[in-house]
């Protein structure tokens, strides 16, 4: 860019304009961007916080990472563990059960996801202990046939600590009578409420040993759950660990079993970046009315830059300054308005709950009653230079313009 033409393009900025309407225009303008943006960020940084409580309660209860075998089970799955944990990445591991089981109590009758644990080490894997409403995880006890149920299930099946529950295993036992299911009583001594639904109204835990028991398993269980130092290197152990497994055993990591979730997540966040993105460039393209009136307005300036030497160049060169800066300035304003309205969005939503008396999130349905928010730096850059290239573009065609005035026609009635 020449001085000459930044430096004329800044005045003309600054400038008092004789037509004021213009000025408001560009101040429309500036101010849409503005808004656009802010709303962006805002938006963004919201699904970002809802990914993060989506993502910490999922982990609450899943694992980072676990090794499976058949259904048979896995057999040798100590030697798994012992070469899972001389990875520096793994910090923790607890083996599991994991079966299906009908759970009936009085007339009431729910399928449940059942998982055999050993209370101390589920606590180094997991944060049900931390959620629980009633009782305590550590009371699950080998032998004396203690179950922990979510807070939603033991609803459903009308249960309270203290009171028993029969579990059926889908697998029958062979006898004289033909095959019977097997099934045995619990007591439950436990419920927790992580705030998952799926968890909440279909988990049931019961100790490894208990589990062992009524699966028929003798020492072998399901797998091995793992708790790593850094989530998100997941996917990377899983694909190591997977090459020194045995042939019938795999590994899975939380991004694949909760794949769902979070591409849903991923959908939706940029179904709503273009969305508001297109706000941002309707307040761009503005600027493309905004520079045809100034083109129009300065046709004697523009004339008498063209006498006095200026090439058509310098003269689109101009314009695009002024109408870049409108863009620049605006962008500014959205990133400063939406970072520090999506970094205080627990302080302004509950002030507009109070000034209209609704609520947003209602913790009987959404388990959170505040908004959760999450800035990240690669989002408001994003936008910014989404935003600060549509401005640009819009300036082209009013600065083409401006190049293509005619001296003479423009200076005819001056």
């Amino acid at each position: 860019m020449q001085p000459f033409s930044l430096f004329v393009g800044l005045r003309y900025t600054r400038a008092k304009r004789r037509n004021h309407f213009i000025s408001f225009i560009s101040a429309a303008s500036m101010l849409g961007i503005a808004l656009g943006i802010a709303a962006l960020i805002t938006v963004m940084s919201v699904m970002n916080g809802f990914e993060r409580e989506v993502r910490a309660r999922i982990l609450g209860v899943a694992s980072h990472l676990q090794v499976m075998g058949p259904d048979g089970g896995l057999e040798d799955w100590r030697a798994v563990e012992t070469n899972a944990r001389t990875r520096p990445e793994v910090v923790a591991a607890a083996p599991f059960v994991a079966a299906q089981g009908l759970l009936s109590s009085g007339a009431q009758v729910r399928g449940a996801f059942v998982r055999g644990v050993v209370p101390a080490l589920e606590d180094k894997v997991a944060d049900i202990g931390a959620h629980m409403k009633a009782g305590r995880l550590e009371s699950l006890m080998p032998g004396e046939f203690g179950i922990v149920l979510g807070a939603d299930l033991a609803r459903s099946l009308r249960v309270l600590v203290g009171d028993r529950v029969t579990v059926i295993a889908p697998q029958g036992q062979v006898t004289p009578a033909g095959l019977v299911p097997r099934l045995k009583q619990f007591r439950v001594i436990g419920v927790f409420q992580v705030g998952h639904f799926e968890f909440d109204s279909g988990l049931a835990l019961v100790h490894l040993a208990d589990a062992q028991a009524l699966y028929r398993l003798g020492e072998n269980v399901s797998g091995v759950r793992f708790k790593l130092a850094n989530l998100f290197d997941a996917p990377r152990v899983a694909r190591d660990l997977a090459r020194t497994l045995p042939v019938e055993a795999y590994a899975i990591d939380w991004t694949q079993q909760n794949a769902t979730y979070f591409r849903a997540i991923q959908i939706e966040k940029r179904m709503m970046f273009i969305i508001l993105t297109l706000i941002i460039a309707v307040a761009a393209f503005n600027l493309v009315s905004t520079l045809v009136m100034a083109v129009t307005d300065k046709h004697p300036d523009i004339a008498i830059l063209r006498t006095l030497g200026a090439s058509p160049g310098t003269v689109m060169r101009i314009f695009m300054v002024q109408g870049s800066l409108i863009g620049v300035i605006g962008t500014l304003l959205g990133v400063v308005g939406g970072v520090a309205l999506a970094t205080n969005i627990d302080v302004v939503v509950p002030a507009i709950e109070r000034a209209f008396n609704f609520q947003v999130l209602s913790r009987e349905v959404y388990y959170i009653s505040e908004l959760p928010s999450e800035v990240r730096l690669g989002d408001v850059t994003s936008i910014a230079i989404v935003s600060l290239i549509l401005a640009f573009v819009a300036t082209l065609y009013p600065s083409w313009r401006a190049s293509r005035v005619n001296p003479a026609e423009a200076l005819r009635y001056e």
